[in-house]
């Protein structure tokens, strides 16, 4: 019996570490692509700053995920990714740590109501790269909440 509670103990134990360890993994991860953001945001910028992109705004928990790739999707076909630099960090959005890391959805069904990448607003380089930190920011802040 000791033998069997103690067998139970140890697979919580590992469970919760192995939850932590995830939640830290992520969060290093956005910490990383908020740097690399800043870098290819200004060569970026500066090459086409009068490019208007869709660019999400007031962003629902459930809506992260779509946001993102909306995000990924106007980088990809609005600015050439061919520098070093841009093309990893453009890898790094796609990492599926980076996805988990901004996945803020409880619900099953939550991601059916949002809205298409080209139904948001065409905004103007700055402001996009705006809503790309920002959506990064809050999911660093939502991993540091969760300790």
């Amino acid at each position: 019996m000791k033998l069997l509670v103690f067998c139970l103990f140890a697979v919580c134990c590992c469970s919760l570490a192995n939850s932590t360890s995830n939640r830290i993994l992520q969060r290093k991860k956005l910490q990383e692509i908020l740097k690399q953001l800043k870098d290819v945001r200004q060569s970026l910028q500066m090459q086409q700053n009068d490019q208007m992109l869709n660019t999400p705004e007031n962003i629902g928990d459930c809506c992260s995920l779509s946001a993102l790739e909306c995000f990924r999707a106007n980088l990809q076909v609005k600015f050439n990714m061919t520098n070093k630099k841009h093309i990893k960090f453009y890898r790094s959005l796609n990492n599926t740590i980076t996805v988990q890391g901004l996945d803020f959805c409880n619900s099953p069904n939550g991601k059916s109501t949002c809205p298409d990448c080209l139904s948001h607003p065409k905004k103007n380089a700055n402001e996009f790269f705006n809503g790309l930190m920002t959506l990064i920011q809050r999911g660093i802040t939502r991993l540091n909440s969760m300790n």
